[in-house]
């Protein structure tokens, strides 16, 4: 794979880079430019080669929303004039793109003479902006697509001892990382919604909490001694929020959090740690389960350890918190930070190694 730093001679040529801009807008304005920020290095880096660029991104599932509120923070953070720095349209408005249909792909890469991929959170899909054009254009990886891939590579032979912590939900893209960290790392913690599935496999009463009721064989994987579950939960009852064990929620409770005794129980891992890899909130933050989270993390931020941190709705809590600076990388990925720590690598990765130019 090759890096932008081996770009030569692309004075006046049309550089098409895939950027992910697809943040988070309420009310047309940009609730967190996390993305946008992470991009500029490496745009910055062609602008002064002089090269022409052509930035490439989605927004929203189905291509239908607007990029003007991107276009609008984007010349706000960067303060390039709309006549340096070109955008394509929403690649997602082209059923073409998640197709990686071969005539929509050769229609992408006949705008430009070189491809630079530093989209890493959308490095997952075998999409045309970042599969297919690499077969037509000499391709390169930016300067962010190449730190998420030397930071993240950590976790997959890592220093000890290695705490994995793993929150959020959706279960099935999480199940083949419980299992890989289980041997990897020296600890594993549970918080999140997949806490509620391991609970009930307990036998214990998880009331109206979401659960994933497929069967993954977690009995086998309770047994395992590096395997770490909070002892108490945050559960809304009657509109209430209330700290209680894990054996005492009702059937009418939701689970929204893990516990104060939880958080405490923690912090000694944290402390000996040489690294901590965390991927996903511990509580449903949105509904006011945020609270341990933010606790954990500022633990994690006054540890000596290195700190890998992932997740969308976890870095979201980072970048309000101001913290960034306070661990040694914070990943722009959400699926594909899942996707290449349980396999290693990513379509988008192989697409530049594979690139014929």
């Amino acid at each position: 794979m090759k890096s932008i730093k081996q770009v030569k001679n692309i004075k006046g040529k049309v550089v098409l880079v895939r950027v992910d801009f697809n943040v988070p807008i309420k009310d047309g304005k940009i609730e967190d430019p996390f993305r946008i920020k992470k991009a500029l290095p490496t745009i910055d880096f062609l602008h002064k080669k002089g090269a022409k660029i052509i930035l490439i991104t989605h927004l929203g599932k189905d291509g239908s929303a607007s990029l003007e509120p991107v276009i609008k923070s984007f010349f706000k953070i960067s303060k390039y004039k709309k006549s340096e720095i070109s955008f394509f349209e929403n690649v997602r408005k082209f059923p073409g793109e998640e197709k990686n249909d071969p005539t929509f792909t050769r229609k992408l890469a006949s705008l430009g003479d070189v491809y630079v991929n530093d989209a890493f959170s959308v490095s997952h899909r075998a999409h045309a902006s970042v599969v297919g054009i690499p077969k037509y254009l000499p391709s390169y990886a930016g300067f962010q697509l190449e730190a998420e891939i030397k930071n993240l590579s950590k976790a997959l032979n890592p220093k000890h001892p290695f705490l994995f912590i793993l929150g959020g939900a959706k279960f099935s893209t999480k199940m083949p990382l419980i299992k890989k960290y289980l041997k990897l790392a020296d600890y594993c913690f549970i918080g999140g919604a997949l806490l509620n599935d391991f609970l009930k496999a307990k036998g214990y009463e998880v009331g109206k909490s979401l659960i994933d009721n497929s069967n993954y064989g977690i009995e086998k994987i309770l047994k395992n001694k590096k395997l770490i579950l909070p002892v108490d939960v945050v559960v809304k009852s009657s509109g209430k929020l209330i700290n209680k064990g894990v054996t005492e929620v009702l059937k009418d409770e939701i689970i929204l959090d893990i516990g104060s005794e939880s958080i405490k129980m923690i912090e000694p891992y944290i402390k000996k740690s040489k690294l901590i890899l965390w991927n996903g909130p511990l509580g449903k933050y949105e509904a006011g389960g945020g609270g341990a989270t933010k606790k954990v993390l500022k633990f994690v931020a006054k540890s000596k350890a290195e700190s890998i941190i992932g997740g969308g709705d976890t870095v979201e809590l980072i970048s309000e918190m101001k913290m960034e600076k306070d661990f040694s990388f914070v990943s722009t990925g959400g699926g594909a930070t899942l996707d290449f720590l349980a396999n290693g690598t990513l379509p988008g990765i192989k697409a530049l190694e594979n690139s014929k130019k």
